[in-house]
Formats: C-alpha cells, structure tokens, sequence
C-alpha cells in the first residue's frame, strides 16, 4: 500500500475516535485502493493482459502459417522447383541465374 495512502488512513482512523464518519471515509479509502488501485486484482494483471493478447494473436498467426504451409505444401514446392530456388535440388539453393 502507498505510504501516504496509509498514512490517510491511519489519520482518519485516528481521528475517528471523535468523529465516526471518518471511519467510513477510511474505509472507502482502502477499499477504493484495493479495488481500482495499482493492487488491483493480481501483481501485475493490467500488463500482463496486454502480453496474453499480444502472445494468442502471434500463436494463432504461427498456427495459421503451419497450416496454410501443411495444405499447400505441394504447390509450394512445384513453384519452388520452377523457379529453381528449392534447397538441396539441382542447383544447391541458388536463385536462379547464379550457377
């Protein structure tokens, strides 16, 4: 908790002794912290949704190339070996032109 926050609460809790309400302000205090506050919910949720959303768009981007290679993989391949530039065929890997 932020030192100063609890230093406002400590006061009004103090000062509550005289003045009941200032309980209630003490209290909407810790709990306007704790729920919308930098501790909200779990250490560090608001950035770590952000690296969870970042994280499925790139595994359902690598998702969709594998299958996009897996259903294509023939055609793939003709257009490699027409251009000349498949690894391991005639010419080695190389583009064409550069025998």
């Amino acid at each position: 908790m932020n030192p100063l926050l609890l230093l406002a609460v400590v006061a009004l809790i103090g000062f509550g002794f005289k003045e009941p309400v200032l309980w209630l302000a003490a209290a909407v205090l810790v709990f306007g912290h704790v729920r919308y506050g930098r501790g909200a919910g779990s250490p560090g949720s608001r950035g770590d949704t952000e690296y969870r959303d970042y994280r499925d768009r790139r595994d359902r981007q690598a998702r969709m190339e594998r299958r996009y290679q897996r259903e294509n993989r023939g055609r793939l391949a003709r257009q490699a070996r027409r251009q000349g530039t498949q690894p391991g065929g005639r010419d080695g890997g190389r583009p064409p032109g550069k025998q």
